[in-house]
């Protein structure tokens, strides 16, 4: 606990410690817990990242604030020096600077992950230092259920920040449509509360504006009545056959499902001069029994190995985290496309797929490789489900079915970060340049296409592919919240 938080700025200043750096004046003015780079709790906060890039940072120390109080007087002494810093939920987001820090203090949110629920109105105060595997084990056997992720490991406070796509989206919308609250401390150390009564601007900034605005120490979240579901992945080898069959049953899921229970991720993945060559499907029903033929499309194309089974979701997010590829460099990138239609489904889906086994292609030596694409339907559902519950800044219409690309690339040397990161600039890239012509000749609708912000690469601009009013509607808030810039200078991140 801080001594007297009240006076802490006043005693930075009397003491002479203004410009010293925030680590060293924290330990002289507070109990706040702070590890230092020779600390077995330092080295294990830094050893959680998806990707080694982020550990290879070294924070000049890791800050542990366990309440909102403690998180404001970090910010009263930061407003006293110029250090860039950065703030850590999970630590999924691969980019480098992100929530990692050279030479920098670091804020981890590891002790802020309380999970008070009420169980008559579902309605649940959530810490950003939970991650999706230990929330749900916390609401197992409550009967209620959070919007999250897909994976366990994933941060809460990156995931929703972003937008957050789910299962349960076609439901629910983003996982931000269902936070009705955020505790969250300004720039200027104020602790403030956003929701659509107070600090609307703010509140509406907050749903995949990332970390642009302060630092969210409590999201006020609507969980939702569940019972066990059906999950599981289906494997098979690839075959010229094989792509083709699920290429165009993830574009035909897409358009004709309606049941928003359902929902599918189908992920191709290669390895090692193709040692590895495989799909990997993740199936999602929101419920034990599952409609006949919901899935046929897929399970017909004949898989390799089955896993699916009814089980609760707190066990399917603790079965996840084999998807995460330990101590190797990570780098995500992503695109948004239009779905093609049935005429045109072959042109365009497996258009792209070409493409992304050529680039491939040219990595497969890279020590450790292990390259991936995941098509994940964003059907006209999700749209409405999140405009239901809530404004946000993605503002996503339902004009059209779209599918999510989710491409990634992990390896070993951290020194190839740079040739990879012309790969992944080329993979998406070349996705992009074919949307943006098939848009031209008429192949696929002329839509809006946002960049999802959670799969984003530091190389893409995920503000200049919202809605020019949705940026600038960011960039506004900012301005007023943060008036010096203190977020948008002093950590990484999209800025608008």
């Amino acid at each position: 606990m801080v001594s007297n938080l009240g006076l802490l700025a006043s005693a930075v200043i009397l003491s002479g410690l203004a410009l010293a750096d925030t680590c060293s004046t924290l330990k002289e003015i507070s109990n706040i817990d702070i590890s230092d780079p020779l600390d077995l709790s330092y080295l294990s906060e830094q050893n959680e990242y998806w990707s080694t890039s982020c550990s290879a940072l070294k924070p000049t120390c890791i800050i542990f604030p366990k309440d909102v109080e403690e998180v404001a007087a970090i910010v009263r002494v930061l407003n006293n020096n110029t250090e860039n810093f950065a703030i850590k939920s999970g630590g999924h987001n691969p980019n480098n600077g992100w929530s990692s820090v050279q030479g920098g203090p670091l804020i981890s949110t590891q002790k802020l992950k309380q999970v008070i629920l009420d169980e008559e109105t579902g309605i649940a105060r959530v810490g950003p230092g939970q991650r999706l595997d230990s929330i749900s084990a916390e609401l197992q056997g409550t009967g209620w259920t959070f919007v999250g992720g897909r994976i366990g490991n994933t941060g809460v406070g990156g995931l929703v920040l972003g937008g957050g796509l789910s299962y349960m989206s076609a439901q629910y919308g983003w996982a931000a449509s269902s936070v009705i609250e955020y505790e969250i401390v300004l720039a200027n150390s104020t602790i403030a509360t956003a929701s659509a009564t107070q600090n609307a601007d703010l509140f509406k900034a907050l749903k995949g504006g990332g970390n642009n605005f302060g630092i969210v120490t409590t999201y006020v979240l609507q969980t939702y009545r569940q019972g066990d579901i059906f999950g599981g992945n289906l494997v098979f080898l690839h075959t010229p056959e094989t792509d083709a069959k699920l290429l165009k049953a993830v574009r035909d899921f897409t358009e004709y499902n309606d049941d928003d229970k359902a929902a599918v991720i189908v992920t191709a993945e290669r390895g090692n001069i193709d040692l590895i060559d495989t799909w990997i499907l993740f199936l999602f029903y929101d419920g034990a029994e599952v409609p006949e033929g919901i899935f046929k499309n897929f399970t017909d194309v004949g898989p390799l190995l089955d896993t699916t089974k009814v089980q609760t979701y707190a066990d399917l997010m603790a079965g996840s985290n084999w998807v995460i590829v330990q101590g190797s460099v990570v780098q995500i990138g992503t695109e948004t496309i239009p779905m093609p239609s049935a005429e045109d489904s072959v042109k365009v889906m497996e258009g792209i797929h070409a493409h992304w086994r050529n680039i491939s292609d040219t990595v497969l030596l890279e020590p450790g490789i292990v390259a991936s694409i995941a098509y994940q339907p964003f059907p006209k559902q999700i749209a409405q489900a999140a405009k239901e519950r809530s404004v946000d800044l993605i503002d996503a219409d339902d004009a059209a079915h779209r599918l999510i690309l989710e491409l990634n690339y992990s390896f070993l040397p951290q020194g190839d970060y740079e040739r990879m990161d012309v790969t992944l600039q080329q993979t998406y890239g070349g996705v992009r340049e074919r949307i943006l012509g098939w848009q031209q000749d008429g192949t696929l609708p002329d839509v809006y296409l946002p960049v999802f912000m959670n799969y984003g690469f530091h190389q893409q601009d995920y503000f200049a592919r919202l809605r020019p009013e949705s940026r600038a509607f960011a960039h506004a808030v900012s301005e007023n919240v943060d008036p010096t810039g203190f977020f948008r200078t002093r950590i990484g991140g999209w800025k608008p």
